[in-house]
């Protein structure tokens, strides 16, 4: 494996007390920045007793994460590694054969689709694919941008249902019985990856750790000095600005917004989160940030509050005990069992 390509390390920083010759023995906070997993900017800040302990922590967290970008890859093939991209390659063909953490992926899945209401939905894939490669050429070559067919996109609406993903826990195995059927786990891949590296970074001891996985926010256990983990709510208008700043201990943190992965075709601007049932860039909210205990959920609601008219998404979120926080197109935000810290 390449070595992780670094942006940053800081020793030795907030909450210390300096003494003669050094740092103390209490634990100190590091920081360690990727660009080189899920296609994404990695922050990860932790404290550890030393430098040498923080560097084995920071390398098994990225080596966590390293093996789930390659498992839920959908675009790229991976030496010796049955991934999402083979699994669809063999859609109507065979079962694949597949490491647990992915079966236990597409488990979740599936599970979210009946949470959600169907408004996520990883079966999905044959209709995201039209828009992303829509939205990659659009930016590639903007004077030429242009929306997928609306044809192509019913047709492809029509390879999306979830009871066609056919998992056996048993044999270890995934299978789409539709050939063509695409899984994209876009919702959920992130969130649900950065609970599994806060995990086992738990088992592994970590009793203090903020992972970043590109917006999916993990706060494992609290600050070293006790107090949970601050973390600001973004401006969807203005990337300097804040709507407000939460608390989290043992809890994760995620936006869905339309303002930062979109193309422009004739002066309208079009982004990425797709409603399942209009089949184009949802427009209900400008953004939806969600708080859970578990990082994998706060990603799947954010992902289908942002795909509901506020009012509905306000009672999924209700019927599901999940704190949101909304920005409405008039300016107006909307929090649900979630304060802003003072």
């Amino acid at each position: 494996m390449l070595a992780p390509r670094i942006l940053a390390v800081v020793l030795c920083t907030a909450f210390l007390l300096p003494v003669a010759g050094g740092c103390t023995e209490a634990p100190q906070r590091y920081e360690m920045t990727y660009l080189s997993l899920f296609d994404t900017v990695v922050t990860i800040v932790l404290y550890a007793e030393g430098e040498t302990e923080a560097q084995e922590m920071f390398r098994a967290v990225y080596d966590d994460l390293a093996r789930y970008d390659a498992l839920f890859d959908i675009y790229e093939e991976h030496e010796g590694t049955a991934n999402l991209k083979t699994v669809n390659d063999n859609a109507g063909k065979a079962p694949v054969a597949v490491e647990p953490e992915l079966l236990s992926l597409l488990l979740f899945g599936k599970e979210v689709y009946a949470l959600t209401e169907g408004r996520v939905n990883i079966a999905f894939g044959s209709v995201l694919t039209l828009w992303h490669d829509a939205r990659t050429a659009g930016i590639a070559d903007p004077d030429s941008a242009a929306l997928p067919e609306r044809a192509a996109l019913e047709q492809a609406a029509a390879h999306t249902d979830i009871e066609a993903v056919v998992l056996d826990e048993d044999a270890g195995t995934a299978y789409l019985a539709d050939p063509e059927l695409r899984l994209d786990v876009g919702a959920i891949g992130k969130g649900f990856a950065a609970q599994l590296a806060c995990d086992n970074a738990r088992e592994r001891g970590v009793t203090s750790m903020l992972l970043n996985l590109g917006g999916n926010v993990c706060a494992l256990g609290t600050r070293a000095d006790g107090k949970p983990w601050r973390i600001e709510v973004q401006d969807p208008d203005d990337a300097s600005a804040a709507l407000g700043t939460v608390e989290l201990a043992d809890a994760s943190l995620v936006t869905s917004g339309g303002y930062q992965r979109y193309y422009t075709v004739d002066g309208a601007a079009y982004h990425h989160i797709i409603d399942p049932d209009t089949l184009m860039p949802a427009d209900y909210v400008k953004a939806v940030t969600v708080t859970h205990a578990d990082s994998g959920l706060a990603d799947a609601f954010s992902t289908a509050l942002f795909n509901l008219p506020y009012e509905q998404g306000r009672a999924l979120a209700q019927r599901n005990g999940v704190s949101a926080v909304w920005e409405l197109y008039d300016g107006k935000i909307e929090w649900l069992s979630l304060v802003p810290a003072e």
